[in-house]
């Protein structure tokens, strides 16, 4: 499987952008995930020693993207975390999507982490998410 994300510097010039690829939509989750934690932080000062899930359904994938990117800055802000890796498995269900992820981290600690963004927001500002052949994509705007 293949995953991977680019900061897109062009797009956004007071927030920050990044277009993620996925072999599939779990591939894609991760990709996204993954620019975002690196937004917040380099995940390689980070220990995983901290474990959050998140699980979430929903009828549109764009929108369950958007979420589960929304779940990570929540978490950052409400518990004060960063993370060291990620975890996405989307499935197809009968009515929609669903997202069962873990983010592994710990608790910010300016002196030891390389922090980079303060995400405040996932925007819906160019948001878009697409299928097409051999792979979907996503863009996001992130409000630093």
């Amino acid at each position: 499987m293949a995953h991977a994300y680019r900061v897109l510097d062009d797009v956004a010039l007071a927030d920050t952008a990044f277009e993620a690829t996925g072999d599939s939509p779990s591939e894609l989750f991760l990709a996204a995930g993954q620019a975002v934690i690196e937004t917040l932080a380099d995940p390689q000062r980070v220990q995983p020693v901290e474990t959050r899930s998140v699980t979430r359904r929903d009828q549109d994938l764009s929108a369950l993207l958007f979420a589960w990117l929304s779940d990570i800055v929540y978490l950052k802000d409400a518990e004060g975390l960063v993370f060291h890796d990620i975890i996405a498995v989307v499935s197809k269900e009968r009515d929609g999507w669903l997202v069962q992820g873990t983010l592994s981290g710990e608790p910010i600690d300016p002196a030891r982490h390389d922090l980079r963004a303060d995400i405040k927001a996932v925007t819906k500002h160019l948001y878009d998410v697409r299928q097409e052949a051999g792979g979907w994509i996503a863009r996001v705007v992130l409000d630093v």
